[in-house]
């Protein structure tokens, strides 16, 4: 993807380094989070293939483009069981000044501010987030969902593929219909309550149809392609090919 930046964590931010994730840790199996992501049991069907790359064949198996995924009642939230990972640490951003891009092949590009964003309208969920290192937590998420801020950039028709950077240099990738997904948000609060900049404040991608190393932390720009670019993910362009995305 030639218009693809070069992504580098901003020199002029500042970064708590108490989060960082140890590389090794990514390396559990992420087919046993996989089974309690929410689409019912999915053992007989999966269980014989989890040590094959996790690739957009399987995901097929368990994710319906439109499908709503079931949600939990408020008295399910699990407050304490979410888990703060950073690949790097928590970049220190000031929401007055943060702008979203939303760019790529769309004909209305957009860089929308925090005010912007709150004025849109709001959508809460109560779903679970499963980690690829096997634990998962029901939370619930309050923002804006994606595809009404696509709408917005009017993307072309030939568009499959949605780039996720992070103000910590951490970038992701995703198909089209998983982002049009109507439970994946741009998300701004987390529990009824604001969110946190450890938490990824402040804005972050929430979604039920996606492990959580694919639920970026921290979003300032999002890019629409028709075609991939030879960065995939962060995880993926270091080789681990079980990813559950492009």
């Amino acid at each position: 993807m030639s218009q693809e930046p070069e992504q580098q964590p901003n020199s002029e931010l500042e970064f708590d380094n108490t989060d960082l994730v140890p590389r090794r840790r990514f390396l559990t199996l992420a087919g046993a989070g996989l089974l309690t992501i929410g689409f019912g049991s999915l053992a007989e069907g999966l269980v014989g293939s989890l040590s094959e790359p996790l690739n957009q064949q399987v995901e097929s198996l368990i994710f319906k483009p439109q499908q709503p995924v079931p949600e939990f009642p408020i008295s399910a939230i699990e407050p304490e069981k979410l888990i703060i990972n950073s690949f790097r640490g928590t970049p220190a951003i000031n929401p007055l000044t943060y702008r979203l891009t939303i760019d790529g092949e769309v004909n209305n590009p957009l860089s929308l501010s925090m005010g912007d964003l709150q004025k849109s309208p709001f959508t809460s969920m109560i779903i679970r987030h499963v980690c690829v290192e096997g634990w998962a937590a029901i939370v619930q998420w309050g923002g804006v969902r994606l595809r009404d801020l696509i709408a917005i950039a009017q993307p072309s028709a030939q568009v499959k593929y949605v780039y996720f950077y992070s103000a910590d240099g951490y970038y992701e990738s995703w198909d089209i219909d998983s982002v049009m997904h109507p439970q994946t948000l741009m998300a701004y609060q987390k529990n009824g309550q604001a969110l946190t900049p450890e938490f990824g404040a402040p804005l972050r991608l929430a979604s039920p149809v996606k492990l959580g190393y694919k639920l970026s932390k921290w979003v300032t720009r999002i890019q629409l392609t028709s075609v991939p670019g030879k960065k995939r993910g962060y995880w993926e362009d270091l080789g681990y090919e079980w990813y559950a995305g492009l």
